[in-house]
């Protein structure tokens, strides 16, 4: 598989890593204030943009505009499932299931070629 094909993917699941943790990571300390809260996260969320451009620029030269879009909602569905478990402590019901699949049904339909 050529590098535009796997590297835009590893580096969106990495930009979500981080883009999931500046926008919920500061909800584990409730009692922050809320102006560290914003500038920790607008300093995580820098790291995510440093990795989303070049996703986005390297992956345009294998997939779409479009599928490059549906990756990224699928990836983020995914590490906000897995962050919210596993940090927020979160249950991940049934209906969230159900939602999530539904959604990446809808993903699947853009990258059907038939």
């Amino acid at each position: 598989m050529p590098i535009a094909q796997w590297s835009p993917i590893v580096m969106l699941i990495l930009s979500n890593i981080f883009m999931t943790t500046a926008w919920y990571g500061h909800l584990k300390f409730p009692n922050a204030p809320m102006m560290l809260a914003i500038v920790a996260s607008w300093g995580i969320a820098f790291v995510e943009y440093c990795l989303a451009v070049p996703a986005n620029r390297i992956g345009h030269a294998a997939y779409s505009t479009a599928e490059l879009k549906t990756m990224q909602e699928v990836i983020t569905l995914v590490v906000f499932a897995i962050f919210s478990v596993v940090v927020l402590k979160e249950a991940f019901t049934v209906k969230h299931a159900i939602g999530f699949a539904i959604i990446a049904l809808g993903a699947g339909v853009i990258f059907y070629k038939g």
